[in-house]
């Protein structure tokens, strides 16, 4: 990884300017990980641009955003285009799929591409330029904060917090994909001067939102200790409601994977997945047009049903 890592560095330096970009709807393991390479990049005297389309937020990332509102240069992806030149980098964070950026018509743009994420590569993946996925790590932020360390980069105790709830928030309090690097990491950032209160402030969550997806639990139905529940009729999810769902599923005795299905648009069904078991969600998902890894997946149909998908979803799961 620290060739890769110097290939980052290298295109970092001849870049004109940079552009930092997550995937649509932000979560804490984006938007850390964003932050951390936004840093670095700032810390070389380089311009740099944190790209942020989204207009309704999770509670945690509109906190973060605002916070740092006067001291991060935050713009939209048609500024974005308007301000790049050809020597412009893009620097995408947290996906590797060009249709769940910010933006997809960012990939279109920029010449020079950089991708660091944490989920398999599959269909719709970006396939040009500098692209570093590891699917051992457990989040983005833990893969960042190894970057940052490595490279010697003072970690002040915000950037510290944040990247610890990311990893907090993409290991479930560490019940996913965690090993030892994903302890060592946090224990850094402690060093670092991370706080666990600050941590805990920015996970709190809407007691409505809550009260809302556990009444998703109340539909689930269990197979060979794979949990499958749906959204209520005539409501609209975002799509962490349904990762927090299935996240919340895997911590039932005699479930090792969970479905979560529900509506996250008007005209769109989304899945989201997850797995402590030898269940591969994420191969599970591609059938539905979506994917994953082994741990966790996600998928969205158009023009179709909360019962056609579940209904589809249960025959494949009895198959295994």
């Amino acid at each position: 990884m620290s060739d890769r890592y110097k290939r980052v560095k290298e295109i970092i330096e001849k870049a004109s300017s940079v552009f930092v970009v997550g995937h649509k709807d932000l979560d804490l393991d984006a938007v850390g990980s964003c932050l951390a390479i936004y840093n670095y990049v700032h810390s070389k005297n380089k311009d740099v641009y944190l790209i942020v389309d989204d207009r309704k937020m999770e509670r945690a990332v509109s906190k973060v955003i605002k916070e740092l509102s006067n001291t991060v240069n935050f713009i939209n992806s048609a500024r974005a285009i308007n301000l790049k030149d050809k020597k412009s980098v893009l620097i995408v964070m947290d996906t590797n799929k060009c249709y769940l950026l910010q933006n997809p018509i960012l990939n279109d743009n920029f010449f020079e591409k950089i991708v660091i994420d944490h989920h398999e590569m599959g269909e719709g993946s970006i396939n040009d330029g500098e692209i570093i996925v590891d699917t051992e790590a457990s989040s983005t932020c833990e893969m960042m904060t190894d970057f940052l360390k490595t490279s010697d980069f003072t970690i002040d105790s915000y950037l510290a917090t944040v990247l610890l709830a990311g990893i907090v928030l993409d290991t479930n309090n560490y019940v996913l994909k965690t090993d030892s690097n994903t302890f060592y990491y946090s224990y850094y950032l402690t060093t670092c001067g991370a706080s666990p209160n600050k941590v805990q402030y920015l996970l709190k969550q809407d007691l409505n939102k809550y009260i809302k997806r556990q009444k998703m639990i109340t539909n689930v139905k269990i197979i060979n200790k794979i949990a499958v529940t749906r959204g209520l009729q005539g409501e609209v999810y975002r799509r962490e409601e349904l990762a927090k769902t299935a996240d919340t599923l895997l911590l039932f005795n005699n479930i090792g994977s969970s479905f979560v299905v529900a509506k996250i648009d008007k005209n769109t069904v989304g899945i989201s997945a997850r797995s402590i078991e030898n269940v591969n969600v994420g191969k599970i998902l591609e059938r539905f047009g979506g994917g994953g890894d082994a741990h966790e997946a996600a998928a969205k149909i158009t023009d179709t049903t909360v019962n056609k998908v579940e209904k589809e979803l249960i025959n494949i799961i009895k198959l295994l």
